[in-house]
C-alpha cells in the first residue's frame, strides 16, 4: 500500500542553544513588539526582571501572576494591564503555567508571543490552550495561541530542581507517546516522537546524576522541543484527557500527574497500538514500553502514585465518569470500568497492567 499522509509544519521561529537570552530584544524587534509585557509565575519574578532588563525600553510591564492550569480569572486580571499599558506583545518566561497565561491573553487579543521556556512542558509549541473555569479544565485549539517565536536557552534550565526536571521531562515524553498512535500522525512526526523519547530517556538519568550537567540539560531541552512539536501536530487521547480531568477538577500538579498516569495509559492502549509501543520501547532500549516508562520515572525518584500527589481515593469514580463522558479518539475503546481500574492502579502506584 503506498504511503499517504498530510503534514503542515509549524510557522514558528525556534532559536536554540546556550546564552540565547541575549537575543530576546532582537527577537522582540523582529516581531514588532515595542511595549512588551513580561509574564512569569510569582516564583520567577527575578527571571522576569532579568528579561525586562534585556528588553530595555521595549518592556512596558512585568506581570508575575501566572498560575497552574491557567484559571480564567487570572487571565481576566491580566487583561486590565494589557489595556492600561497599551501592550503590543507578550514575552513569557517559565514553564507551562506562564506560557498558558500568554496563550490565554493571545487568544483574546491576537498579540504576538515570544516564549523562553525554563521547563520541558512543550506548551510553547502548540496551538492548544488549556484553561480552568468553575473547577473544569477545557481545551481550545486556535492559531492565535501559537507563539510566534521560542527561545530555548539551555542555561535557563540549569537551576531547575532535579525533581521538577524529571516530572517535566516525563510530561514532555507523554506528548510523543500519544503522538505515535494519534490518528492524524505521520512518518515525520513519528520520527520526531521516537527521537524525542530517546533524548529524554538519556537526559533524565543524566540530570539525576548531576543537575547542572549542561549536556544532559541540552538533551532534555532538545527532546522536549521534539515532543512538543509532536503535540502541536497531532491530537491527544486518553492520557492527556485523564491528566486534564485530574488537574482541572481535582487540582493535581500538572507534570507530576502526567508522570504517574503515563505508564498506565500506555498499558491501557498497548495491545491496540503495538507499533507505537514498539517505537517507545526501542527509544528506551527496553522490551516493554509501559514498564520502561514506569521504571524510568521510578528510578529517577519521581512520584508514582496519585495518592502521593493529592488525589482523594473517593474522587476516582468521578474522574472515571468525567473522562468517559464525551467520546474522543483513542486506540482502545473507552470503557468506564477499565479506566476506573487504571485510575485505581495509578492511585496505589502499582506496576502498569494491560
Amino acid at each position: 500500500m503506498p504511503l499517504e499522509f498530510a503534514y503542515q509544519p509549524s510557522p514558528q521561529r525556534i532559536v536554540f542553544g546556550s546564552g540565547k537570552l541575549d537575543q530576546v530584544a532582537a527577537e522582540a524587534e523582529r516581531l514588532g513588539i515595542t511595549r512588551a509585557m513580561v509574564l512569569s509565575t510569582p516564583g520567577k519574578t527575578s527571571l522576569a526582571e532579568d528579561v525586562a532588563g534585556h528588553l530595555g525600553d521595549r518592556c512596558a510591564a512585568i506581570l508575575p501572576t501566572a498560575r497552574m492550569h491557567t484559571p480564567v480569572e487570572v487571565t481576566d486580571e491580566a487583561m486590565t494591564t494589557v489595556e492600561a499599558e497599551r501592550i503590543d506583545g507578550l514575552v513569557a518566561i517559565g514553564g507551562g503555567s506562564t506560557t498558558g497565561l500568554g496563550k490565554a491573553i493571545a487568544y483574546r487579543t491576537d498579540l504576538p508571543q515570544l516564549v523562553l521556556p525554563t521547563t520541558y512542558s512543550g506548551s510553547e509549541l502548540t496551538d492548544i490552550l488549556g484553561q480552568t473555569e468553575d473547577g473544569e479544565k477545557t481545551t481550545i485549539r486556535d492559531a492565535r495561541v501559537l507563539p510566534e517565536t521560542v527561545i530555548y536557552d539551555v542555561g535557563l534550565t540549569l537551576s531547575l530542581p532535579v525533581a521538577v526536571s524529571v516530572t517535566s521531562a516525563m510530561n514532555a515524553m507523554a506528548h510523543a507517546v500519544e503522538g505515535l498512535y494519534a490518528p492524524n500522525s505521520n512518518p515525520i512526526l513519528a520520527l520526531m516522537a521516537e527521537e524525542g523519547i530517546r533524548a529524554l530517556g538519556v537526559a533524565i538519568p543524566g540530570i539525576v546524576r548531576a543537575g547542572a550537567d549542561e549536556a544532559a540539560r541540552g538533551q532534555a531541552l532538545y527532546g522536549a522541543w521534539l515532543c512538543g512539536t509532536v503535540l502541536g501536530g497531532t491530537s491527544m487521547a486518553l492520557h492527556h484527557k485523564l491528566c486534564h480531568v485530574l488537574g482541572g477538577s481535582f487540582g493535581l500538579p500538572h507534570a507530576e500527574t502526567h508522570t504517574v498516569i503515563l505508564p498506565h495509559a500506555a498499558a491501557y492502549n498497548a495491545a491496540t497500538a503495538p507499533d507505537a509501543m514498539a517505537a517507545v520501547a526501542r527509544a528506551l532500549g527496553a522490551d516493554d514500553a509501559p514498564t520502561a516508562l514506569f521504571d524510568l520515572a521510578k528510578n529517577a525518584g519521581a512520584p508514582m502514585a496519585l495518592r502521593d500527589i493529592g488525589m482523594p481515593e473517593d474522587g476516582l469514580d468521578r474522574a472515571a465518569e468525567i473522562a468517559t463522558a464525551n467520546p474522543y479518539p483513542n486506540p482502545r475503546p473507552l470503557a468506564r470500568d477499565a479506566i476506573r481500574k487504571l485510575l485505581d492502579d495509578a492511585w496505589h502506584g502499582r506496576l502498569p497492567a494491560a
